[in-house]
């Protein structure tokens, strides 16, 4: 048992569809801007996986933001609403995001600094095509929360973790972000006490997401089963990539694996083995990790990329302005 301390276009991926039409609109002094009748932020091709059916606000009306006021009011709106980020938003800590939103970035322009955003006990949240750098918590931590789609993000330099999935959350996807310069990158499942609440739950699939030097936890994996990290790319990490631990199912499939010693094990830190399958991965300058147990089949149909293409797909269309 380990111990540590440490585009080829899927079905439905966001990869298949563009962010849509800008907002008409005036500037109000807030820094929002209203929407009128004009067409909905298409941030949609819907997530395969386990988030599939999260529409956000899909339906609602849209605003774009411009500064951290305007922002924290649109997204803690209680009315379904796309909420589009134009410039550098600025927050001192954590932010709540209410139910029913649609978070996304205008091109390339939509940039959260110095905290990060708190998704915690709602559903259906879509955070897309922003850039998340130097949070003094986690970039996004998402808790008692379901139906959470998060896409085409660019995160790195959080104090904790870069996304970060606990207690109880569940049906949630994490599609074609990239994350860099981070230590703690994805956590699911906070606690080996917590089973009470995560056994049954904490069901996400990770695709096509590029783990670019990130030094742990890609992810590292607790009571989730299954969680399915299928098509990502995985270039330079230091500690270890993927981690299952305390009667998680991981499978790990279809994976691009370059310059990683440590690519899949089972258990971590004090936490004891859970269960991992890998199947059909690419291993380049990297080793077949450790497997053992059984992992519940995948609910969803899908179809996996074929491994050895993942990274130019990945590179090519993972992060910002990519949709």
């Amino acid at each position: 048992m380990r111990r540590t301390s440490a585009r080829f276009t899927l079905a439905g991926t966001a990869a298949a569809s563009a962010v849509a039409l800008a907002v008409i609109g005036a500037t109000t002094a807030s820094g929002s801007t209203a929407a009128q009748s004009e067409p909905a932020v298409a941030a949609a091709a819907a997530p395969i996986g386990f988030g599939a059916g999260t529409t956000g606000g899909a339906g609602g009306s849209t605003v774009t933001v411009t500064n951290a006021a305007a922002f924290k009011t649109a997204v803690q709106s209680s009315s379904a609403q796309i909420v589009r980020v134009n410039g550098t938003i600025a927050l001192t800590s954590m932010t709540k995001v209410a139910s029913n939103k649609t978070i996304v970035g205008v091109g390339t322009a939509g940039r959260i600094t110095g905290s990060g955003l708190n998704v915690a006990s709602v559903n259906n949240v879509i955070i897309q095509n922003l850039t998340f750098s130097g949070s003094n918590d986690d970039a996004i931590n998402v808790q008692y929360s379901t139906k959470v789609w998060i896409d085409h993000n660019d995160i790195s330099g959080a104090n904790d973790g870069a996304v970060d999935i606990k207690r109880a959350s569940t049906n949630i996807t994490v599609s074609w972000n990239r994350t860099h310069d981070q230590d703690k990158n994805m956590l699911l499942g906070h606690s080996d006490s917590n089973s009470s609440e995560d056994s049954g739950k904490l069901k996400v699939t990770y695709d096509h997401n590029w783990f670019d030097g990130t030094n742990q936890r890609n992810p590292r994996v607790r009571f989730g089963n299954p969680v399915h990290v299928l098509n990502n790319y995985f270039s330079d990490i230091g500690s270890y990539g993927v981690a299952s631990t305390e009667n998680a199912g991981v499978l790990v499939e279809g994976n691009y694996f370059e310059n990683t010693e440590d690519t899949y094990h089972l258990g971590e830190g004090d936490s004891d083995a859970g269960s991992l399958v890998a199947r059909n991965n690419h291993l380049v300058n990297s080793s077949a990790g450790q497997t053992g147990g059984s992992v519940a089949s995948i609910p969803y149909s899908y179809t996996a990329q074929s491994a050895s293409g993942v990274k130019a797909t990945v590179t090519a269309g993972a992060g910002v302005g990519k949709i």
